[in-house]
């Protein structure tokens, strides 16, 4: 289980397979100074609603991994992901899709 921190004060459980991708997408638009709305559910233990963040070229963000070895990327699921993160309502998690043509190379 990763950890998402937000300006220091808010911190995010996501699986170590999902955090990966969000940091290639995240990481994508921040680095061509695109600023975005991320969403997502948030655990039914914290109230079970939803959480938005703003995020802008100088946020401060870590993602913090636990596991020993990167997560294997499914190609598909970034740029599904991306659709979101460029759409209106922002980047949100979605269901991941099969993976196209086994391309599982790319590295967090």
């Amino acid at each position: 289980m990763g950890k998402l921190t937000y300006d220091s004060s808010l911190v995010v459980d996501f699986e170590d397979r999902i955090l990966a991708h969000l940091q290639l997408v995240i990481g994508a638009k921040l680095r061509r100074g695109e600023s975005l709305y991320f969403s997502w559910k948030d655990d039914p233990k914290t109230g079970d609603g939803r959480t938005s963040i703003w995020l802008y070229p100088n946020a401060p963000l870590v993602f913090k991994y636990y596991g020993g070895r990167p997560p294997a990327i499914n190609r598909a699921w970034i740029d599904q992901l991306m659709l979101t993160a460029n759409s209106s309502s922002g980047l949100h998690l979605t269901p991941e899709p099969p993976e196209v043509g086994g391309d599982r190379g790319i590295e967090p």
